[in-house]
């Protein structure tokens, strides 16, 4: 049976012919007992919605700002939380950070740890700070162990690392696989549902970047949260995909230091160096990231190429919608790009996939194609069709405050959103139509 789609073969093969994916296919035993997934019966009926009663004690907030913002407030009682991320970025150090916090609060607190031992834990919680008299430390791979022990403690938070680690005795296969993933998360989320506890789930990720296991993981669970940014930088944004609680595009900022991860100041312009924006290539573009806007940096590099065909290189931008500006760029302008080198690349490690980048990968080609670098401080906003027009954007006047305050004076965006741009900021707008206007303006 193929472990990624589960389709079932009469031999032994190296790679699935149904999802094409290598060394997934696992001997599977005819015979094998089969599991059924039994729910408790609980009595119940159905009641009016006015007459639901909600408590006071409903969100616990953690301590973290950052992780609060992207929750909405904080951890909801009842509620599933799962983090995915690669290995090393800091998933382990934040849960284990919210509790540590949670247990100064005299709550009850739970670290089912399934991949260090105690030791490990003993030694990162030392290094991240005070951990209370509540936080107990638990090693095991059993899931039916594991629910026990939640049962007997009855803890106000648990946190399962990670959950492509356990395994159920009862349900043939490694740990890992999509039948042991789903039977030890659904195990783990009926019993913190009906316990009325706080669960938290890390999770691995596959090559492509999703949660490894199957796909149903994700709909049972309440809030699935992906922690972005390179290993080897200080910066760390913490996504949000999905929360039944609060707004699900929400991004929490951090830097990662020896003490733990550290809620960022994003008023400090994290993403910005003045000394790089009076290179050629290096302009400005105001993204917007959940609510909140950043500021960051674009740099282009454009070479002729060696090879007669150009080569493109893109990191933090979508590939595909900076293939379509360089090819508008080469029709309106007529710039024969395919005998040059591009490279993109925005400084921080983050990955930006809005539309209004379009203007600021097209200003920081040009900029770096004729060595002529920005000699003001302005703030590059846009979105551009395949014919070279420029359409407008949304959440101007939050882009125009963020700039000002960042003591930019221009702004060049599309004259479409001549109407919502704010009034009584020291930004000067610089409105253009097209591509070729542009051009006129800044170079």
């Amino acid at each position: 049976m193929c472990q990624s789609c589960q389709t079932v073969f009469p031999a032994w093969s190296g790679q699935c012919s149904s999802c094409t994916e290598w060394n997934t296919l696992e001997e599977r035993e005819v015979s094998a007992p089969v599991v059924t997934y039994r729910a408790d019966k609980v009595v119940s009926k159905p009641i009016p919605i006015q007459d639901i009663q909600v408590t006071d004690d409903v969100v616990i907030p953690t301590g973290i700002s950052e992780f609060d913002r992207v929750l909405g407030g904080g951890l909801t009682v009842g509620s599933v939380n799962l983090i995915g991320g690669e290995p090393g970025i800091g998933k382990s150090t934040l849960a284990l950070q919210v509790l540590q916090y949670l247990s100064c609060q005299n709550r009850q607190v739970l670290y089912v740890t399934a991949e260090e031992s105690e030791k490990q834990l003993l030694f990162r919680a030392q290094r991240l700070g005070d951990s209370g008299q509540n936080l107990k430390i638990y090693a095991q791979t059993d899931i039916s162990a594991i629910i026990e022990a939640i049962k007997q403690e009855q803890p106000d938070c648990v946190i399962l690392d990670s959950i492509q680690v356990v395994h159920h005795g009862d349900v043939s296969g490694a740990p890992g696989t999509m039948s042991q993933v789903r039977h030890c998360a659904t195990e783990f989320i009926r019993t913190i549902k009906e316990n009325g506890l706080t669960g938290i789930v890390i999770g691995h990720i596959t090559k492509d970047g999703s949660i490894a296991g199957p796909k149903v993981l994700e709909h049972l669970v309440d809030v699935i949260l992906y922690f972005e940014g390179e290993r080897h930088l200080n910066y760390r944004l913490l996504r949000c995909f999905k929360n039944r609680f609060a707004a699900s595009y929400e991004v929490g900022l951090f830097t990662m230091e020896e003490t733990g991860l550290k809620s960022a100041d994003v008023s400090a312009g994290l993403f910005l160096d003045d000394a790089s924006l009076s290179s050629p290539g290096s302009v400005i573009v105001p993204v917007m990231e959940g609510s909140r806007v950043l500021l960051v940096e674009l740099q282009a590099l454009a070479v002729h190429s060696g090879y007669g065909m150009g080569k493109r290189t893109f990191q933090g931008v979508d590939a595909n919608r900076a293939t379509l500006m360089i090819a508008a760029m080469d029709k309106v302008l007529e710039l024969k790009l395919f005998t040059k080198d591009i490279f993109l690349n925005v400084i921080g490690g983050l990955k930006v996939s809005e539309t209004c980048l379009d203007l600021g990968i097209i200003v920081s080609i040009l900029s770096s194609l004729h060595s002529a670098p920005l000699k003001r401080k302005i703030g590059i906003l846009g979105e551009v069709g395949l014919t070279g027009e420029l359409r407008s954007v949304s959440h101007v006047p939050q882009r125009i405050k963020e700039l000002e305050n960042m003591g930019f004076l221009e702004c060049l965006l599309p004259k479409k959103n001549k109407a919502t741009f704010p009034k009584g900021v020291k930004v000067k707008p610089v409105y253009v139509e097209t591509v070729v206007d542009v051009i006129r303006e800044l170079f």
